[in-house]
């Protein structure tokens, strides 16, 4: 038993031993090893910057916002250099939708050019997004393991790098939830394991679930597309039963939040349903799809998305324990950076968002392509008057579909096509004048509609229509997948009315005539759309059908015949009327 001295000497020193041992915590700092993970979502081939922006604060009034121009993978290329200047010890992650949907510099080569960029850049792993389904399985097994393509598709070539030859990626492919509908086999890979700076990360990744219905149906035909989270969890705890206790989930699925691009005010979307539903051995989530911007915290998780086309890059440093290999989460850091190019010429904006340098190498690949298809890109098309802006009003159609549907319609006048629809999601781009007189060129037009699908021109019953029309409507939840139509269609919706009755019959109207249930119509579409795409399994029950050109050689015939007296003017007739709604120009309808 100590004596009454030494317990008050026990009891005096106990204080300060405590204070010694919280002062000593910091000094372990060393047993912590910090890893940088460098993240980008769907770039979809931009290779070049072109017009692409990101709203950042105004240097001069940070309250308002500008279009700070980003993105072009040269660039992009910088910014990655010196990220791992900074932190060696780094990975470079790409969060799916890397090819797909891409411009005429990727797109006409088939997408081997962005795949030979992300060689070059030293690309760690890509989870494939739905985009990298869009020419089928077959075509993404070719893309990944290298090789010429056989099969011809439009005016695509393919093996037209330097080398003559196309070697692949060097960079694994994975997905977790893809899966041989009949033996369960999975198509690719479910996870990696990176060791870096002596620790171990495991990244599984995941697909949307959504992706049956937003390719080709074909293309995936026998391939099973199950839940995320799932697939995900079992993945996750299988590498923590081997030791791998950082874990990361790649998904190519996302949602948006309010705010700046590191804000997280209103989370709200699928990606945050899956989040709340992995398990606790999952540490951070790069997420995709929705190209929207935010970084959050969702159960002491990081989750976190930036924007699309190499706009940003998504920078999440983690703080791992040597000893027991496990991430120290409230040690994460996370931000979305803009890949700034300095490309808009102000030097206020230039200060405050100093550009990246364009790496010489990966600038070299790209002009070896951008000569390539520069007689085809910079062949003028048409002029136009003003932008033809994608992005739909509440009311439901918008300028760029206005134009698509009418050129698709003329381009198919001579199959009796009475009507055209297009989907919003096969609208990738504005269509802006490249010059002061509205030039506009196959580049532009091919940017706008990027998937060369041929045209179909089917026929539909009256009251098939009616029924096609009342589809965009899904579920309580979520705005309409409204379809984009030709001046031939014009009808009015009443927001808030039961499901099957939301468009107002009496207000359909078919070339300026009243429409009619039992009469048949023809309708074209994308071939998209033709194989029940987006989820409009209606056009599947279209009957006579006859292929026309495609869509985007329809596009750029549809403008050199409007615009050879003058630049074409947009439309501004609203052929979808939203009914009880105060109209922007404040009148009701």
């Amino acid at each position: 038993m100590p004596t009454t001295a030494s317990a008050r000497r026990i009891r005096c020193w106990l204080p300060l031993a405590v204070a010694v041992l919280a002062l000593a915590l910091p000094l372990q700092a060393g047993e912590l090893v910090t890893v940088r993970l460098i993240a980008f979502n769907d770039l979809h081939g931009h290779l070049e910057p072109g017009a692409n922006s990101i709203a950042m604060p105004d240097p001069r009034d940070p309250a308002q916002r500008i279009a700070l121009r980003a993105g072009g993978v040269a660039h992009l290329a910088g910014a990655v250099r010196q990220l791992r200047a900074e932190q060696p010890a780094s990975l470079l992650i790409s969060t799916g939708d890397l090819v797909g949907a891409s411009p005429l510099v990727s797109a006409l080569f088939r997408d081997e050019p962005t795949v030979e960029v992300m060689n070059a850049l030293g690309l760690d792993l890509n989870v494939a997004g739905n985009h990298e389904f869009d020419h089928g399985v077959a075509e993404l097994r070719r893309l990944i393991a290298g090789g010429c393509a056989t099969e011809p598709r439009g005016a695509t070539t393919t093996c037209a790098g330097g080398q003559h030859g196309y070697a692949g990626a060097s960079f694994p492919f994975i997905a977790a939830n893809v899966e041989d509908a009949a033996s369960g086999a999975p198509l690719l890979g479910p996870f990696v394991v990176r060791s870096v700076g002596g620790v171990r990360i495991g990244f599984v990744g995941a697909v949307t679930r959504s992706t049956p219905g937003i390719v080709m149906p074909d293309g995936i035909r026998g391939w099973r597309f199950s839940a995320e989270a799932p697939a995900l969890n079992r993945h996750a705890r299988r590498l923590r039963a081997e030791g791998v206790n950082a874990i990361v989930a790649v998904v190519h699925e996302g949602g948006e939040a309010d705010g700046g691009i590191n804000d997280c005010a209103n989370p709200r979307g699928p990606i945050f349903e899956i989040a709340r539903a992995l398990d606790p051995a999952v540490d951070v989530v790069l997420s995709a799809h929705t190209h929207r911007a935010y970084n959050c915290r969702i159960d002491d998780r990081v989750v976190i998305q930036g924007a699309s086309f190499g706009r940003l890059l998504s920078v999440v440093d983690l703080q791992i324990d040597r000893a027991t290999g496990a991430v120290n989460r409230g040690h994460t850091r996370a931000r979305n950076l803009p890949v700034a190019n300095g490309l808009e010429g102000d030097q206020a904006v230039k200060a405050a968002y100093p550009p990246y340098p364009a790496d010489a190498q990966i600038a070299a690949i790209v002009e070896h392509y951008r000569e390539r298809v520069a007689p085809l890109a910079e062949r003028p098309v048409g002029r136009i008057a003003a932008t033809f802006e994608r992005l739909a009003s509440e009311q439901g159609d918008s300028p760029a579909g206005r134009l698509i549907a009418d050129a698709h319609l003329a381009a198919t006048r001579g199959n009796g096509a009475q009507i055209a629809l297009t989907n919003a999601g096969g609208i990738r781009s504005d269509l802006r004048p490249r010059q002061a007189d509205g030039t506009v060129t196959f580049g532009d037009v091919f940017t706008m509609q990027p998937f060369g699908n041929p045209l179909v021109t089917m026929t539909l019953t009256g009251a098939q229509l009616k029924a096609l029309l009342e589809s965009q409507w899904r579920g309580r939840a979520g705005r309409p997948s409204f379809l984009q139509p030709s001046s031939t269609l014009v009808y009015a919706w009443r927001d808030g009315a039961p499901p099957g009755a939301r468009v107002v019959e009496d207000s359909i109207l078919v070339d300026g005539q009243p429409w009619q249930r039992s009469r048949r119509y023809r309708v074209t579409v994308n071939s998209f759309l033709a194989a029940g795409g987006d989820r409009f399994a209606l056009f599947l029950e279209g009957t006579e059908r006859v292929g026309g050109p495609l869509d985007v050689d329809a596009l750029a015939q549809y403008l050199s015949q409007q615009s050879a007296g003058q630049p074409l003017a947009v439309d501004p007739a609203r052929r979808i009327v939203r009914k009880g709604r105060a109209d922007d120009d404040g009148s009701m309808r």
